[in-house]
């Protein structure tokens, strides 16, 4: 029987579509990504900007104002379908749009409740300290020089520059290559890394009070609550079959 698990306010999904990975693609899409990244550049200092702005104003008022939230979820937003396009995940073919909005029918998906209130005392130290745990997990997941040195644990617009991640997305590009599979098992794995990273970038960008929780939450439907849009492809053991 599986056990129930309590949905956290950051919700990370993504849907395996068969046919969708081509045996090639993957070697030139850091190329055809320069576009997003040199965009992704810009927000993500705008992210911290709006970061330290939001910082005082929960400290203050214990609010987030609602639009520096929304521009900061969609930066969070845009950066997961970037990654699941390219290195983080490999899991589509399809580009990825140039907005920070809601794309229904893209197969990857972040969404992040607006929390009416938060705590003016967990904002001095959850996204240093409480945070540092997780800090060492994820660094582990995406690779420490590229999440510590670069973001300080904040997010990243390129985070599969390294670590255990772009290990296993570069093994199941060679496995793509030679079978046309890919590795079911691996592609659910990859994720609940990804999804591992994607929580804890919330949480130190203060967007909830909620704890990460230290669980490796596998697979592309985040478990625990209605998936942020229906999957079309039922879940199960087979590979995703690809091009």
């Amino acid at each position: 029987m599986t056990e129930p698990r309590t949905p956290y306010p950051v919700r990370v999904d993504a849907t395996p579509q068969p046919g969708d990975i081509s045996r090639w693609l993957w070697l030139v899409k850091w190329l055809l990504l320069i576009p997003h990244f040199v965009v992704l550049a810009f927000l993500w200092v705008a992210f911290y900007l709006v970061g330290i702005v939001a910082f005082f104003a929960i400290l203050i008022t214990g609010r987030y104002p609602r639009g520096l939230f929304d521009f900061n979820v969609g930066v969070l937003r845009w950066s997961w379908r970037v990654h699941y396009y390219g290195y983080g995940a490999l899991g589509t073919d399809r580009y990825p749009p140039f907005t920070l909005a809601k794309v229904p029918d893209y197969p990857a998906h972040l969404e992040v409740p607006y929390p009416e209130r938060l705590s003016r005392g967990l904002v001095l130290i959850k996204w240093w300290l409480l945070a540092l745990p997780h800090y060492v997990v994820v660094g582990i997941f995406v690779g420490s020089g590229v999440w510590l040195g670069v973001n300080g644990g904040h997010g990243n617009d390129g985070w599969a520059g390294g670590g255990l991640v772009g290990l296993l997305v570069l093994i199941a590009a060679i496995v793509v290559i030679f079978t046309g599979r890919y590795p079911r098992s691996l592609y659910d794995f990859v994720l609940g890394m990804d999804r591992w990273a994607l929580r804890v970038a919330a949480y130190a960008a203060l967007m909830t009070d909620r704890y990460p929780p230290f669980r490796l939450d596998q697979g592309g439907i985040d478990p625990g609550s209605a998936p942020a849009y229906p999957s079309p492809v039922p879940s199960g053991p087979a590979p995703v079959t690809v091009a």
